[in-house]
């Protein structure tokens, strides 16, 4: 009987064991199943025109006498003024920076032979959402020369051209970049004999505007998804 009770509980113990390891083999087989992704890019861009521009017009004039030197000053801000309204520049788009006056003979290291002692520094700032306007005046600067202005260059005073509006782009292109990003998963995984599932992970990227030296009112706008999808 003992014999009997020993095979027959061994028998149990076999038969425990071959249907534990098919449960845990087919959980390992789906767990295995589970991780399986691939990770994929997706690209959307866009070339969009600047809608906004800020121009310095910086001007500067010298002189050895302080009331002389400001109606000189006065005169060439009425003269850049005039300019740019005769143009359709409106006055809410002007911007006025308060003139700055340098006594070269009060700086601490002084060059000989000046010939003039005061400097005075003054800029007009066009800011505007007319793209197109200030750039045609940005050629046309030899009529404000003609009129005895001359506007200087100085690398603090660049021109800069602006897109606002990416706000209203980032919906249609995240989705146009997901999109792509979803060909190129399945595209592998129809290679790969694989069934493409669901996404386990996505991230969206940051999105960068860029734009040539040449032609900085031309800008191009980027944004790459980086998404996780299952194969099955």
């Amino acid at each position: 009987m003992k014999k009997f009770e020993l095979l027959g509980i061994g028998l149990c113990v076999m038969i425990g064991l071959c249907v534990l390891g098919n449960c845990v083999g087919g959980s390992i087989e789906k767990m295995a199943d589970k991780d399986r992704y691939v990770t994929v890019k997706g690209l959307a861009e866009r070339d969009v025109m600047a809608n906004k521009v800020v121009w310095p017009l910086p001007y500067n004039c010298v002189g050895n006498n302080l009331d002389e030197l400001y109606n000189t000053v006065e005169r060439n801000k009425n003269t850049i003024l005039s300019f740019l309204q005769k143009n359709g520049i409106s006055s809410e788009e002007i911007i006025l920076s308060a003139p700055k006056v340098t006594d070269r003979e009060a700086q601490s290291y002084t060059p000989e032979n000046i010939k003039y002692r005061y400097q005075v520094e003054s800029v007009v700032t066009v800011i505007s959402s007319k793209v197109d306007k200030v750039m045609t005046l940005m050629n046309s600067m030899s009529e404000l020369m003609k009129q005895g202005v001359a506007i200087g260059q100085d690398y603090r005073y660049q021109t800069e051209f602006e897109f606002t509006l990416l706000n209203d782009l980032k919906p249609e292109m995240i989705e146009e970049a997901t999109r792509n990003a979803r060909a190129v998963a399945q595209k592998f995984a129809d290679d790969s004999k694989s069934k493409l599932g669901g996404i386990r992970q996505a991230n969206q990227g940051q999105f960068s505007i860029t734009s040539d030296q040449n032609t900085p009112q031309l800008k191009k706008i980027r944004v790459v998804t980086t998404v996780d999808y299952f194969l099955k």
